[in-house]
């Protein structure tokens, strides 16, 4: 990921330079080559991935600036990690900065997931009410914890926890009538209880951050709401870490203020899906390499 916008933008190869600098990994070689093992490790995942997210929108501003276009966005939020994306992007905290604390996340989170054998599955075709009431009836049975992580989108939903409490509550869900339960390729529990330890970790990464208030407001994770405040971001970035993802609630949060118009930024589209699942109607675009970053260009200079 990150190779072709290396490649077509001399903004987006200046901020995965000053990304590997920041964080003191080797992270182009990583993102461009792997292997797959090496990158979904979350220690080089994390930054890995709002990196390029970062780049993607560096590469974004150059481009339009060519044309003489400056992008405003009346509101911006990033998924899990992403969310750190979001805050350097919004200028609530720096570039430096933003990069250190995804490292120190990465690193308490990689070292959180060592001390349980757990991972996430999506459910598709149920919602958080009946899956709570799942997990705890997993968790009950099996004496380890399986919870909801991410409300992705309406009918999908994630589940985190040991991997004994996730394959009862997949047995529960696909009893109850979900249409489908996959495991993911991740390499810990996040947003659960098990990330306590990389919680009390991040926040001395957190506590010895400068957060600014910033320049455009940030929908947050936790509460799904539209947030300006620096001590509101410094809480959130550490009770993120073992809580739920409220990504649906966000994007509606977003439509709900006026937005019709959303840019993914950074490697596939996942988060483009979710969106139009939320938000039917939506124009939603993305950047993540040459050819989508034109085809972004192209459509946001016919709206402009």
């Amino acid at each position: 990921m990150g190779a072709s916008l290396w490649g077509c933008s001399s903004a987006a190869r200046e901020l995965l330079s000053r990304a590997e600098e920041a964080t003191g990994l080797p992270l182009t070689r990583v993102c461009f080559e792997g292997p797959a093992e090496t990158l979904t490790d979350t220690a080089f995942a994390q930054p890995g991935v709002v990196a390029v997210s970062l780049a993607a929108a560096e590469a974004l501003r150059e481009r339009l600036s060519k044309d003489g276009v400056e992008l405003v966005p009346a509101l911006c939020a990033g998924h899990s990690v992403g969310e750190l994306a979001a805050l350097v992007y919004s200028g609530a905290v720096g570039l430096t900065d933003g990069l250190g604390l995804v490292a120190a996340r990465g690193r308490a989170m990689a070292a959180a997931s060592g001390l349980v054998d757990g991972s996430m599955v999506a459910v598709l075709g149920m919602e958080e009410g009946p899956l709570a009431d799942i997990c705890a009836r997993a968790s009950r049975e099996t004496g380890v914890v399986a919870q909801v992580a991410n409300l992705n989108a309406p009918g999908q939903v994630v589940l985190s926890g040991h991997r004994r409490a996730l394959e009862r509550a997949a047995e529960l869900a696909r009893e109850a009538g979900a249409r489908r339960v996959v495991e993911l390729e991740v390499s810990g529990p996040f947003h659960s209880v098990y990330m306590e330890p990389a919680a009390v970790e991040f926040r001395r990464a957190v506590d010895s951050t400068p957060i600014l208030s910033p320049r455009l407001p940030v929908v947050l994770n936790v509460s799904a709401q539209a947030c300006t405040d620096p001590e509101e971001i410094r809480r959130e970035l550490v009770v993120q870490v073992t809580s739920p993802v409220r990504w649906s609630e966000s994007v509606q949060a977003m439509a709900e203020q006026g937005c019709t118009v959303f840019v993914e930024l950074g490697p596939g589209q996942v988060l483009s899906g979710l969106i139009k699942r939320t938000v039917k109607g939506a124009v939603v675009l993305n950047v993540e390499d040459e050819e989508s970053l034109a085809a972004t260009v192209e459509r946001l200079l016919q709206l402009a």
